[in-house]
């Protein structure tokens, strides 16, 4: 029986925007291709998008060989769940399109695979064309596309990787090299941070780091013009007990000998190799609880409180946003009530599922939970001064260290990093797992933790290279809030 590769990919400009698909059928022994189908279907999602084209390459394969059987790579892990049976369909537009795709060939003839987006280029670049059409009033033609032509010219261009160790500078100047011409083929180029730039590329995935370029609104995530640090806060007393303290003045900052560093630090600099599109975490802190304006400590040892109304306004603004956006391609939340509310108000607005990741609840604050900071210095002073002196001191009762949560947190972002990569995934969580995240990212000692300002419902940012490196790209954005 003859088997077919249909890879498949579909994109909105606006999420619901200008929308379209491509899908390209291949022979998967010489990877010669055999059929491509693309079209512009007007306002729609990212989801619907990509239905779309799963069903279109699909239909394409089945008018090549009625009796194949097909093996699915989509870029989507939405679709490649859904349609592998392990994820439940809920939204309405999804359901119909998925019944379709479903009866185009006999169910067991089918199986699907979730690649990476810089391996989905080519039915990538026919969904981008068949929006280019639309943009100017027309449909995508055959004729016209390069995207075959395009995804040839880079395979050849990488068919011989350079030798040599990471770092080396022969390596790396080859490296450089064949990515100039891989850019020069497909009609792209390359920033000094080695980010893919396409023009008006807005489709799934073009959160900053991943493979669509820059954003539509002029690159507020764009990787060569990151969000300036904030300034440091001044020990002015303000304090929030779940955003984390601001160091006691004269604190003692750690001596560099004395920082944990990682088992294996990341290289700098641009001689490494081309690592692909990052895994980008999008950072979202959970709106207001009655206990975030009397900054009191709120953590995962508490009463685990839910959103107030105030906070209820600030996560449907907050989604209102990212929909707006259309980049976020996965959601996954703290299990504490506030972040699921939070992400929940996303998920619907987006269209996506939500998944509970245990790693990335708050801190444990033991006795202190519920209390503020004043009420902890008056009856557990000392305890208040170890914690703040040290991030191995846990606070009164059995709670956890910031070494602890630090430990949890890298371990989480090691496996959610593995799982994502070239993804853009929205992490809705806390204070002090993202500035952890931060911290991490950027090599910061410790006492960092008290000198970042992180309101609710905020947005940050961090994209994560295969090689280890990571680039903060935003840090307590507030402005969806100001409306």
């Amino acid at each position: 029986m003859r088997e077919l590769v249909v890879e498949a990919d579909g994109g909105s400009r606006g999420n619901p925007g200008p929308a379209g698909y491509g899908a390209v059928v291949l022979d998967p022994a010489t990877g010669e291709t055999l059929a491509e189908a693309a079209e512009y279907i007007g306002v729609a999602t990212n989801n619907v998008a990509e239905y779309k084209g799963l069903v279109a390459g699909l239909k394409a394969a089945r008018e090549l060989f009625p009796d194949a059987t097909v093996h699915v790579r989509m870029d989507s892990k939405l679709v490649v769940e859904q349609m592998s049976g392990r994820w439940k369909i809920k939204h309405p537009d999804m359901k119909p399109l998925a019944a379709e795709a479903a009866r185009v060939f006999p169910a067991g003839r089918v199986r699907y695979e979730w690649i990476p987006r810089e391996r989905n280029k080519h039915a990538d670049r026919l969904a981008n064309e068949a929006m280019d059409a639309g943009k100017r009033g027309r449909q995508w033609e055959p004729s016209a596309s390069t995207a075959a032509l395009d995804v040839s010219a880079a395979r050849n261009a990488a068919a011989l990787p350079p030798a040599g160790p990471p770092g080396d500078a022969t390596a790396g100047a080859a490296r450089a090299r064949a990515a100039l011409a891989t850019a020069a083929a497909s009609g792209t180029t390359t920033s000094s941070d080695g980010t893919d730039r396409r023009p008006d590329r807005t489709g799934p995935g073009s959160w900053p780091g991943a493979d669509q370029g820059e954003e539509p609104d002029g690159g507020l995530f764009a990787a060569t013009e990151a969000a300036p640090f904030p300034a440091v806060a001044g020990a002015s007393g303000d304090f929030e007990a779940e955003a984390g303290v601001l160091a006691p003045k004269g604190h003692a900052p750690v001596a560099p000998s004395a920082r944990p560093r990682d088992a294996a630090a990341p290289r700098q600099g641009w001689s490494g190799p081309d690592m692909g599109a990052p895994a980008t975490f999008v950072l979202l802190r959970h709106g207001e609880t009655a206990l975030t304006p009397e900054k009191r400590f709120s953590g995962s040892g508490g009463s685990d409180p839910d959103l107030s109304a105030a906070g209820l306004r600030q996560a449907e603004a907050v989604a209102t946003a990212l929909a707006a956006r259309g980049t976020v391609q996965e959601i996954i939340s703290s299990p504490l009530a506030r972040c699921r509310q939070t992400a929940a108000a996303v998920a619907a607005r987006i269209g996506l599922d939500v998944r509970v990741e245990q790693g990335l609840r708050e801190t444990d604050f033991g006795a202190w939970e519920g209390l503020t900071f004043g009420e902890v210095r008056e009856r557990y002073p000392e305890d208040l001064d170890s914690w703040l002196a040290s991030p191995k001191a846990a606070p009164t009762g059995g709670g956890e260290s910031f070494a602890t949560v630090a430990r949890r947190v890298a371990a989480t972002r090691d496996r959610l990093t593995a799982a994502y990569a070239g993804r853009t995934v929205l992490l809705v969580t806390h204070v002090t797992p993202i500035k952890t995240l931060v911290r991490l990212a950027l090599g910061a000692p410790p006492e960092s933790l008290f000198r970042m300002e992180l309101s609710a419902a905020s947005i940050s940012a961090v994209a994560y290279y295969a090689d280890g490196n990571a680039s903060v790209r935003l840090l307590n954005d507030t402005s969806h809030l100001r409306g």
